[in-house]
């Protein structure tokens, strides 16, 4: 039985992560890219302006809501976001790309995420347009609420619509329990073993306290840790990277030479026919860059539909900068480590060490920091992953309540939490794969919503475009619900943000 069903997900996953599933997640970042005129490169300078440059200037960016307001701040959202996306798939992730598809796959993770900005730009643009309010008074938006709402308003569409929402609720509530729980969890405690010899059942009963308290507290409380482990924990990744990285000055323009030349490598690093070694660059750095900032699976948008924010543009560019700072920032900075350690040929591509995943990233921070390298390492994961198990929770929490109500969250939550336990305890090669599968699914539903809706998207880009770069006086496209817009429009008026 176990070998049928093993067989059964081989075969779905790798439809899904095969041709298939690469194809659609680039053709639709380059479809977003075009009907927003290329949105990501023309307005370069005004995007980072109002994300991250906006952080330092403008209060209403980071003030928190009231206690009677369930809402989210636009920094917290980011956040919550980036404590999903920002996980072992920046170590791990990277590492595999390098070890399996050879340094070219950096090149191609950095393609899949430039598209991958306006996918995710166009999912959030969509998730605040047809945002409504739970009745816990929090707002839920997603890919199952433009799927109903959008998608389902097309003449015809209606039913295709609710069904395809419920499969995406229903994807996205067991992919919470694999790839957003017991996986992140049991590559901790692996690491917490392996690094401090800390017994799995100790780190399981360690993550379960911790996770109790942050994730039976709701969405706020996620969201006020998450504001704060999360910057931390990237400064304090990227401040260790940038030391190794430095330490081997010497190394980056070859490191930046092999990742293009191994991008179009006709030949594998160990041989093979010709086009191999492109084919294998372009497979595993599409998959792992997929993985990694998750844009076009419609995950992050649960969370960035919670904000604060009036405008869905606005927080489209924040889904914007969170593929940027996860993929071009991290990623990037996590492929130097290894280039530049001296653990591949960066003539040939070929690996000179051993040592794969976490361990090939820890070998390489050791050659700088000794013993403490590994060490680092077992630590950001740590950080990374339970940053992951946070973000992911809000996910599976917003699909159960789609499915069953607001009022039964409880029941998901407080299973959610025991799941932990048994995460850091059990060996999960299939869980793993499984989690893989169900991910991945959540990306078709997902794409057939952001494709069927791109007009409207090209809209609010449009209508933003002409009322905040080109000064003109039109009527703002906030919400798909009248009664929603007018509350956004007098709130707008009341804060002189006009």
């Amino acid at each position: 039985m176990l070998e049928t069903i093993t067989n059964v997900n081989n075969a779905v996953n790798g439809v899904v992560w095969g041709t298939f599933g690469i194809s659609l997640l680039l053709i639709a970042g380059i479809v977003m890219t075009i009907v927003n005129k290329g949105f990501q490169f023309s307005h370069f300078a005004h995007w980072m302006k109002k994300t991250i440059g906006a952080i330092f200037k403008e209060k209403s960016i980071t003030a928190h809501t009231g206690k009677d307001n369930k809402a989210i701040s636009q920094f917290q959202s980011l956040c919550t976001a980036l404590a999903a996306t920002i996980g072992t798939g920046n170590i791990v992730g990277v590492a595999t790309a390098i070890v399996m598809g050879g340094p070219g796959s950096i090149f191609w993770m950095w393609i899949m995420a430039v598209f991958g900005m306006m996918t995710n730009y166009s999912e959030n643009v969509l998730g605040i347009f047809y945002r409504r309010k739970g009745s816990n008074g929090e707002w839920h938006g997603g890919a199952m609420y433009y799927l109903r709402d959008g998608l389902g308003a097309y003449k015809g569409f209606k039913w295709i619509g609710i069904i395809l929402a419920i499969l995406f609720s229903c994807f996205c509530l067991l992919a919470s329990f694999g790839i957003g729980n017991m996986s992140q969890v049991n590559s901790i405690a692996g690491n917490m073993d392996s690094a401090f010899h800390i017994p799995a059942w100790v780190t399981g009963i360690g993550l379960v306290i911790l996770s109790s308290v942050v994730i039976l507290g709701g969405l706020k409380r996620v969201a006020s840790v998450t504001e704060k482990l999360v910057p931390f924990m990237a400064i304090l990744y990227i401040i260790g990277a940038l030391v190794v990285v430095f330490a081997h000055v010497s190394s980056i323009p070859a490191a930046f030479a092999s990742i293009f030349k191994g991008a179009f490598q006709l030949k594998s690093a160990t041989g093979g026919i010709v086009g191999y070694g492109v084919q294998l660059a372009i497979t595993w750095g599409f998959k792992r860059g997929a993985f990694s900032n998750e844009a076009g699976l419609g995950s992050s948008v649960m969370v960035h539909s919670s904000s604060n924010v009036k405008e869905p543009v606005r927080q489209g560019m924040w889904g914007i900068f969170e593929v940027f700072a996860d993929t071009i920032v991290v990623c990037t900075l996590t492929a130097l480590v290894v280039l530049t350690s001296g653990l591949v040929d960066l003539e040939t591509g070929t690996m000179l060490s051993e040592n794969v995943k976490s361990a090939l990233v820890g070998e390489a921070f050791g050659t700088i920091f000794g013993q403490v390298g590994p060490m680092f390492i077992a630590i950001a994961i740590l950080l990374f992953a339970y940053s992951t198990v946070l973000g992911w929770s809000h996910y599976g929490t917003t699909a159960w309540g789609y499915l069953f109500g607001d009022k039964s969250a409880i029941i998901y939550k407080i299973v959610f939490v025991v799941m932990i336990f048994f995460g850091c305890t059990m060996s999960l090669d299939l869980a793993w794969d499984l989690s893989d599968t169900f991910n991945g699914l959540m990306m078709i539903p997902n794409l057939i919503g952001v494709l069927a809706l791109c007009p409207v998207v090209a809209k609010i880009t449009k209508n933003y475009v002409d009322r905040k770069l080109h000064n003109k006086d039109v009527k703002p496209m906030l919400s798909a619900f009248e009664d929603i817009q007018k509350e956004a429009e007098e709130e707008i008026k009341n804060e002189g943000l006009k």
